[in-house]
């Protein structure tokens, strides 16, 4: 009986039924693993910059566009062992993954063995993408490098998400290590969430967004508590607007207040519009602004732009938009 069992117990860790996670290791919330994967290499880093490239190979280990961010980046290499999936499949399931959870795709694609250029996924675009963002440790992930004489295709891809908490870049690298092994990298940077009120927006940017959409978020322009009291601080973001404003004299605007969801609506609308009524008249009677081009609303929490079950909702869905009309 002891004979069979220690038969049985070989041939499952052959196939690998039986390896365990590295400890201290786990799946990154925002994405799982593919099911029978291992993790075989973990780090967590909580802030370094990173590099997300988005186009291909230009020349010799360059590539043109890229993301450059920063933030708590986390690594993750997976191995699937046991040879009954293809690079192809694996991969095909975080492409719908990603999808599916709404992120934007900026990059993807996949090279099967033997295919030549330097495209998204490429051998050549994979190398420079490790360059860019060295691994700076031993261990299993290091053959994401390496390879084997049995290696097979392989592809990436490179998503982003906004969340109330910041935005979340995702790169997944799926690679076919051996006839016996899949590998899979998935590198997930959160974007340290800016201090509120360091940052305001300018005239070109506004002039951007009203141009792609219509309509533009007014950083910078900051409200004592629970008041429509603009404070101090507003004052760069104001003068911005108008000279924006000025800039563009035959454009008319409405000025939007909004609010996060707690208290009550009336409570809130009012509160909204009192905001907004507050940087039109600051506006008018500091910057010479026509009144007549600018028409205060407040709309309360009718129009979230993300979750008000976190304070970080919240705090992102208090804002005051410019918008074209």
């Amino acid at each position: 009986m002891r004979i069979i069992w220690f038969l049985i117990l070989s041939g499952l860790l052959a196939q690998g039924l039986l390896a365990q996670d590295i400890e201290g290791s786990q799946d990154h919330p925002v994405i799982s693993r593919y099911p029978g994967s291992v993790i075989q290499w973990y780090m967590v880093d909580n802030y370094r910059p990173f590099r997300l490239p988005l186009g291909p190979v230009t020349g010799y280990r360059h590539i043109d566009k890229w993301i450059d961010t920063e933030g708590r980046v986390t690594r993750i290499y997976y191995a699937l062992e046991g040879g009954k999936r293809t690079y192809s499949e694996v991969y095909k399931n975080y492409l719908d993954a990603l999808k599916s959870a709404g992120m934007e795709l900026l990059a993807e694609g996949m090279y099967d063995a033997g295919m030549r250029g330097g495209g998204v996924g490429s051998r050549a675009w994979l190398e420079v993408y490790y360059s860019e963002n060295p691994f700076n440790s031993d261990g299993a992930v290091n053959n994401m490098a390496r390879g084997t004489s049995t290696s097979g295709g392989r592809g990436a891809i490179v998503a982003k998400k906004e969340r109330a908490a910041g935005t979340v870049y995702v790169a997944v690298v799926v690679y076919q290590l051996s006839d016996n092994n899949i590998s899979t990298l998935i590198d997930v940077v959160e974007v340290a969430a800016a201090e509120t009120g360091l940052v305001t927006v300018d005239a070109e940017a506004i002039g951007n967004a009203i141009a792609e959409s219509g309509r533009v978020v007014l950083d910078g322009i900051l409200f004592d508590y629970d008041k429509a009291t603009l404070q101090a601080a507003s004052k760069a973001a104001l003068e911005q607007i108008a000279a924006y404003l000025k800039a563009n004299a035959q454009q008319n605007f409405y000025v939007v207040g909004h609010t996060d969801a707690k208290g009550t609506f009336a409570y809130n609308q009012n509160l909204s519009a009192a905001r907004a009524r507050a940087v039109v008249e600051a506006l008018v009677k500091d910057y010479g602004i026509a009144p007549a081009r600018l028409e205060p609303h407040g709309v309360g929490p009718l129009v979230p732009v993300f979750s008000n079950a976190s304070d970080a909702g919240r705090e992102r869905n208090r804002r005051v938009e410019l918008v074209e009309r």
